[in-house]
């Protein structure tokens, strides 16, 4: 082999590493997910053991009946935001979430999202993957041994950190290899929802699970009924940080709307149902406590075995485009750091937590909904500045400009009117519903605090952008880009 090609083919596979873990666009050969492996990615992601207790912390507030129109109304509603807010602006350009969102915020005020609300949202969510790897494998280990551990205490720890450790090994091999793994885990994930809603049924009936009451509702019906709406709506949207990341791996726009809205949505309410029958029937919401005495001591402990594996790889999953998005965001500080050093890097946050196990468990719902709360005005403000102002064109080029030749500069590099709006919205949010105080205004019982924060976030954002920059020339906005139409392939 010549000189000239060797030299040729390395400079292809950097190009190629460049494009899978850093910030360059993907070419068409180099989108390596089909529909098929995308739904894998989805359903593992959604039936991981936060559904389970996503769907037991739902009847704290409703029934059964009430609890699965909830979950089917909250998730199809943030699901629905979610998507259009990531899946669709980074699957047709080929470049990573946070690079395209340079178009909506700036360089720099990308930075500022995924410096706060990014990075904090799935700090979280790793380290509760990591916790409840823990609290799977100290119930294990109660039963084989008959220990009596605190489903807290260190031993936890010991686990998290180790599932922690797992998912840094599965995340630094890239996401082939995350996708060759969901392949195995997310129809065993099926089966073993399955499995568990038999095993509950065939213990109990279908009439004491329809009358079996909610745990701690409020006096207002209507009110239970609307805040567990809420809490899911929160769930589809807790969705964002990733999934545009992932999305653009697909290799056509329908193998990653369909599977990233249906794959979830299905994945997510059927583990969410049988997290809900459980915590009403056997009073407990944490799936790690409720598999081993329904499926006895064997199969309990093979189905905990195989859930607290699928943690791990859903923890690479959603810790894949979180380090890409760090990287991208840093400017020049992390652009020649190794991947796998970059992946330690992030896995050292949750490791942190994972030494406060309790604090995310008894937490959790005002987890879900505050991120819910920002992630609603991040989602309105995408969806204002991609479908309408920019009516889906995006010039490729001046995401990659910088310095007095980047026209997407806006003021230093951040979009104020992008991040006053979320501000705004995010606030508007916290008014009509407060997680922590489960404060409300009235006409919350009828709307949620979700949707209308979007609608906020949309016209403040129509109303500033235009004041400020479009009707200046600034920002790129209708600046054509030969490169444009790659994305649309």
């Amino acid at each position: 082999m010549s000189a000239a090609k060797i030299r040729s083919g390395s400079v292809e596979q950097e190009v190629a590493a460049e494009a899978t873990y850093g910030s360059m666009p993907l070419l068409k050969h180099e989108r390596v997910w089909g529909a098929a492996d995308f739904s894998w990615v989805t359903i593992s992601l959604a039936i991981a053991t936060w559904a389970f207790l996503t769907g037991g912390a739902t009847v704290l507030l409703v029934g059964f009946v009430d609890g699965i129109a909830s979950m089917l109304i909250g998730n199809s509603l943030g699901l629905a935001i979610m998507v259009l807010g990531s899946v669709v602006l980074s699957q047709r350009l080929g470049v990573e979430q946070y690079r395209a969102l340079k178009s909506v915020f700036g360089i720099a005020g990308v930075g500022i999202v995924v410096f706060t609300v990014v990075l904090l949202v799935e700090m979280g969510w790793t380290s509760l993957l990591g916790v409840m790897f823990g609290r799977a494998f100290t119930e294990i280990s109660n039963q084989a041994f008959d220990a009596g551990l605190d489903p807290f205490g260190p031993l936890v720890t010991v686990f998290a950190l180790a599932a922690i450790a797992g998912g840094w090994i599965v995340l630094s091999r890239g996401p082939v290899t995350i996708s060759r793994l969901n392949r195995f885990v997310a129809p065993g994930l099926l089966v073993i929802v399955v499995l568990m809603m038999v095993l509950l049924m065939s213990q109990r009936s279908w009439t004491q699970l329809l009358e079996a009451p909610p745990i701690a509702p409020f006096e207002n019906e209507q009110l239970n009924f609307m805040m567990a709406v809420e809490f899911n709506l929160g769930a589809g949207l807790s969705w964002w940080p990733v999934m545009g990341t992932l999305a653009r791996l697909t290799r056509r726009p329908k193998a990653a709307l369909w599977p990233a809205y249906g794959g979830i949505l299905l994945g997510t309410v059927v583990a969410q149902i049988v997290g809900m029958a459980a915590a009403l029937m056997i009073g407990e919401a944490d799936p790690t406590a409720w598999m081993v005495p329904l499926g006895g001591p064997i199969l309990g402990v093979l189905t905990l075995l195989f859930v607290g594996f699928a943690n791990v790889t859903s923890m690479a999953s959603i810790a894949y485009s979180t380090v890409l998005a760090l990287k991208q965001s840093s400017g020049r500080a992390l652009t020649r750091v190794r991947w796998p050093l970059l992946c330690a890097g992030f896995m050292l946050l949750p490791a942190i937590l994972a030494f406060f196990p309790a604090f995310m468990y008894e937490r959790f719902m005002t987890f879900v909904v505050v991120s819910g709360a920002f992630i609603a005005a991040l989602c309105g403000v995408i969806i204002a500045d991609y479908f309408i102002v920019r009516r889906q064109r995006v010039p490729i080029r001046a995401l990659y400009a910088s310095g007095a030749d980047d026209p997407m500069r806006f003021t230093g590099g951040v979009n104020v009117a992008a991040l006053v709006s979320v501000a705004a919205a995010s606030v508007f949010y916290l008014w009509v519903y407060n997680p922590v105080t489960l404060a409300t205004q009235p006409f919350f019982q009828y709307g949620t605090a979700s949707v209308p924060t979007v609608v906020i976030a949309i016209v403040c954002y129509l109303v500033l952008n235009h004041l400020v920059y479009v009707r200046r020339g600034r920002g790129a906005y209708g600046l054509p880009d030969p490169l444009a139409a790659a994305g649309r392939n």
